[in-house]
């Protein structure tokens, strides 16, 4: 079965990836896993030092929009850490890719998320 990958890549103001990440792994992800969004994978990029991304699954188009209405509308992110999150980031940009499950897993396991958005226990 295959699903949508949004790709979000945000380039962060200098300096304040360190915080933004620190706010996405503890405000940020336990309030998308509250509202029920598949996080695949997130963190800084390897490539610079403001680089990060955002990678999220949903079933289709129509998913995805209302999935995003409802969470990006809601108090709990309206009053919670959007203020913050948003204050550090210089642009964002998203694209959106269908993907087989397969791929998808695949890319939860390289980067350490659980399939329920949680960083996984990875075992050496």
């Amino acid at each position: 079965m295959n699903k949508l990958i949004e790709i979000r890549s945000y380039n962060l103001k200098e300096g304040c990836r360190d915080e933004f990440h620190r706010l996405v792994t503890e405000e940020s992800l336990p309030l998308l896993k509250q509202w029920h969004v598949d996080v695949v994978a997130f963190g800084p990029s390897p490539h610079d030092d403001i680089s990060y991304y955002l990678i999220r699954a949903y079933t289709n188009l129509a998913d995805r929009q209302s999935s995003q209405d409802a969470f990006y509308g809601s108090a709990d992110w309206r009053e919670g850490p959007r203020a913050a999150i948003v204050a550090l980031i210089e642009s964002d940009t998203s694209i959106v890719i269908e993907m087989d499950a397969l791929a998808v897993n695949a890319l939860r396991q390289n980067s350490g998320v659980s399939s329920h958005g949680e960083p996984a226990v990875v075992q050496l």
